[in-house]
């Protein structure tokens, strides 16, 4: 399991009783979950849905301090919900789970604004022990990610030292490229024509070695740039 020190926002460990949510799409997972965390945590008080989109109205209605969600819930996605969840309610932190064969979602998911990231056949031991870390304010991957995980991170440095390359102006557009903007909407944002955004991405290209704007969002996306674009907007 690799832990990363991480105290965000005054977070930190606490005795209180905890308000925790539960987010999957099957009932009997819910039900073991909520056993193993009311066996470990006793005190805590526990909520269950299977449906996503009720997740920022319960937050809104109660005190929730850990939200644990799977990668593929719906409608919203675990991903998706962790950011709603970082801006709306900060004090709560999210889990994101996975079956084995959706690692890669977490992996890619990591800058998502979860704070936990396991599979589902992570030891009961392992699992706990994250938690607890979680509620103790530290960032938490499941010992079967982590070599994926240094992996993906090991790849995007190369990527965000060669952003060094890039002027302010291209940056910004390549933000929206990573946001799927198109040239004039690129434009208008930017206050400036068409043709200086072309301009732009020409110079971007050969900078950073892309021939179109395809592969520019591909790049931005591993180089977190996506990410970046959605916690800014």
């Amino acid at each position: 399991m690799l832990l990363v020190p991480r105290l965000p926002r005054g977070a930190g460990g606490t005795s209180d009783p905890l308000g925790i949510l539960l987010v999957d799409r099957h009932s009997l997972f819910l039900a073991a979950l909520s056993q193993l965390l009311s066996e470990a945590l006793p005190q805590s008080r526990i909520a269950t849905t299977t449906n996503s989109d009720e997740v920022i109205e319960i937050i809104s209605k109660q005190q929730i301090d850990l939200a644990f969600c799977e990668v593929r819930s719906g409608p919203v996605t675990g991903p998706e919900l962790a950011g709603q969840v970082n801006r709306l309610s900060p004090g709560t932190r999210v889990i994101l789970l996975a079956d084995p064969e959706d690692a890669p979602l977490l992996v890619a998911s990591l800058s998502c604004g979860a704070v936990g990231f396991f599979t589902k056949d992570a030891s009961p031991e392992e699992f706990l022990e994250g938690v607890d870390a979680v509620v103790a304010g530290h960032y938490v991957v499941g010992r079967r990610l982590v070599e994926s995980s240094l992996s993906r991170l090991s790849e995007a440095a190369p990527r965000v030292r060669r952003l060094d390359q890039l002027s302010a102006a291209e940056k910004g557009i390549l933000v929206l490229v990573a946001k799927g903007k198109s040239i004039r909407a690129i434009a208008a944002s930017r206050a400036v024509s068409e043709k200086t955004v072309r301009n732009h991405l020409v110079s971007i290209y050969r900078k950073l070695d892309l021939r179109n704007r395809s592969e520019a969002a591909l790049w931005s996306a591993r180089a977190g740039l996506s990410d970046a674009a959605s916690e800014n907007h």
